[in-house]
């Protein structure tokens, strides 16, 4: 593999990227770099989103621009305004120390007349979706008769958005000599026959397969009752908690800010996207979402195109897409920079048909999974908690003679009372409401819903005939699921094909055949790794044995309603978080309303929602920019 600077890519560009953290160019880099820079041609680039197409076409224009010439040199043309943003914001920082290079975005619900002063300022580069550059072309606002350059990103997704005519518009204003760069996930027969139209001889460069899916996202669904998808979300959130930071896609505006206000009502630190917002309110959103402040948006698909955030987790589809290919634009979203994802849907049984297509079409695998059940989460929960705490290395020097008289009286507690009064605090979310939750899988085969007791999972949650082993290192240890899976597997002299893995901060799980459980724990338990000691059990039995034997959860045996919670009565709105109980900013209103589901299902990270929202779902636009 060829670094930037073998591709061609001059110095004060390789240094604005090098301090981006840019390693190595990715394929759809290395083959249209050299392209751009080397030849006269037109370019026709197939690749999935997430590829780095922005840096391919991006850091050759910047490096042809030239920064005397004050006329529109290059215009980049895209379906929506997050990804014109994106696009603008990705180009200055790839050029911040070449000087004299101007960069202006222009896209509906901003001012028109601020991006009208900065193109009369003079702009470079035009980074716009059509609908608003076709108005500043009839305004005689904008011209584009010079350009040198013209990049078409996301071009099925503008065609797919009803942008045909305005970009064969907007082409035909432009001049007869320059180069077109059209990228597109896909290559239906319009691409082509814009292609064809546009287009001179174009170097044709495929990155993978069309519409197949990245090796490194795990496409998992599970099998729910329509009227059940909104506790089986919350089920898979609250397992996944520890570490999720995800995108769950809707199909309708309403629908998106509906889930949303629900999860925030019951606690969850989500918030919306879709197109009823301003764009002051979408790019506070953002915003907050880039920085983490956010950790689940909800979005429309029109509304997530061009969303480019690092490091998402999980993708999760509330309803698979109606367009199929869709489903390997959201997907795609995960699992990038070689990182592990996870693309998860909530099935119900119409939608089987469906799902095989999307196999058939993009060459991906689904794997079935349970939705946890209350028990799982609660356990689950309960096994960071106490791993953290012995974990966590005591420092000597915060324990002053003020600290130790303020806890003297907690001293004078025998330990195993001081125990349950710690753990009481943690465990009194769990009401017994939320231990009794029903099991929200269904068999597919079985149209009078789920069987009695309903699972087909082994012990704790694991896959049909499988048992799931808890064992305690995770990611702080240096695993992620790939080198774990292998690991476990090179211990028990087994194929890591066997393993199923679930990786979190401080323990990980692993789902085995019932064969396999035994050389598991013997192989493990009780070895050192990296100076830790290493627990292994199967998951739900305390007593440090080699698995077997009746399940024993945390919370102790089920007895039906008579059981005592731990944390006394239940609370309105969802249980207690770990910062106490959830309180509302006076004057923020809310919405949402009931949800369907069990009451009670927990609450794992709390979250506030933005003010000034809009809930109705408006007409239907075709169009967005």
């Amino acid at each position: 593999m060829k670094n930037f600077s073998e591709l061609g890519v001059e110095q004060s560009l390789l240094n604005a990227i090098q301090e981006l953290g840019f390693e190595n160019p990715t394929p759809i880099q290395e083959q249209t770099i050299p392209v751009f820079l080397e030849t006269e041609r037109d370019i026709l680039g197939l690749a999935q989103t997430g590829t780095g197409k922005t840096a391919a076409f991006g850091l050759p224009i910047l490096q042809l621009i030239d920064p005397a010439a004050r006329h529109i040199q290059s215009l980049v043309i895209c379906p929506t305004r997050e990804l014109c943003m994106q696009i603008s914001r990705d180009l200055a920082s790839y050029s911040k120390q070449k000087r004299g290079i101007n960069i202006v975005a222009v896209y509906g619900g901003a001012s028109i007349e601020g991006q009208i002063r900065d193109i009369k300022r003079g702009a470079h580069i035009i980074v716009a979706t059509p609908g608003r550059l076709m108005d500043l072309m009839k305004r005689k606002a904008i011209n584009i008769n010079e350009v040198n350059f013209v990049v078409l990103d996301e071009a099925d997704e503008m065609l797919n958005m009803g942008f045909e005519e305005d970009v064969e518009y907007i082409l035909g204003h432009t001049p007869a000599e320059k180069r077109v760069c059209l990228f597109s996930a896909t290559m239906p027969k319009a691409i082509r026959n814009i292609g064809n139209r546009y287009m001179n001889e174009p170097v044709e460069i495929s990155v993978g397969k069309s519409n197949s899916g990245n090796v490194n996202i795990t496409h998992q669904y599970a099998v729910v009752h329509a009227k059940d998808k909104y506790a089986a979300l919350k089920r898979y959130v609250d397992f996944n908690s520890e570490d999720i930071y995800a995108i769950i896609f809707c199909t309708t505006r309403m629908e998106t800010q509906d889930i949303s206000d629900k999860l925030i009502k019951d606690g969850y630190n989500a918030d919306c996207l879709h197109g009823d917002l301003s764009q002051a309110q979408r790019e506070k959103v953002m915003s907050r979402f880039r920085h983490h402040a956010i950790k689940i948006l909800l979005a429309t698909d029109v509304a997530a195109r061009g969303i480019d955030v690092s490091g998402l987790t999980h993708v999760i589809h509330y309803h698979l897409p109606d367009d199929i290919e869709n489903y390997t634009h959201r997907s795609g979203r995960t699992g990038r920079a070689g990182k592990l994802g996870v693309s998860f849907t909530l099935l119900h049984m119409r939608e089987g048909g469906r799902l095989k297509d999307i196999e058939r079409i993009s060459n991906i695998k689904f794997e079935k999974v349970l939705i946890p059940s209350a028990q799982d989460v609660r356990d689950k929960k309960l096994l960071a908690f106490t791993d953290t705490i012995i974990n966590t290395e005591v420092e000597e020097g915060v324990f002053d003679a003020h600290v130790m008289k303020g806890i003297e009286s907690l001293m004078t507690l025998e330990k195993e009372e001081l125990l349950k009064k710690f753990l009481s605090l943690e465990l009194r979310r769990f009401s017994v409401d939320f231990a009794n939750a029903p099991d929200l899988n269904i068999n597919p085969n079985d149209r009078g819903g789920a069987r009695e007791g309903g699972r087909e999972r082994g012990e704790r949650g694991g896959r049909s005939g499988e048992k799931r082993i808890f064992v305690s290192l995770g990611k702080k240890d240096g695993f992620d699921i790939r080198s774990f899976k292998d690991w476990v597997a090179a211990s028990a002299n087994l194929s890591w094909q066997d393993l199923h893995v679930d990786v979190s901060g401080v323990y990980s799980f692993v789902d085995a055949k019932e064969n396999h459980v035994d050389a598991i724990i013997k192989s493990l338990n009780g070895i050192t790794y990296n100076d830790r000691p290493v627990r292994a059990e199967v998951s739900g039995d305390r007593r440090g044995g080699s698995g077997g034997g009746e399940r024993r959860s945390f919370g102790g045996n089920r007895s039906g309603g008579g059981e005592r919670s731990y944390g006394g009565e239940r609370r309105s709105g969802g249980e207690r978080s770990y910062g106490g109980e959830r309180r509302v900013r006076e004057g923020e209103r809310e919405r949402g309303g009931r949800s369907d589901a069990p009451r009670s299902e927990g609450r794992f990270s709390g979250g506030r929602r933005s003010e000034g929202r809009s809930s109705g779902e408006g007409r239907p636009r075709r169009r967005q920019d």
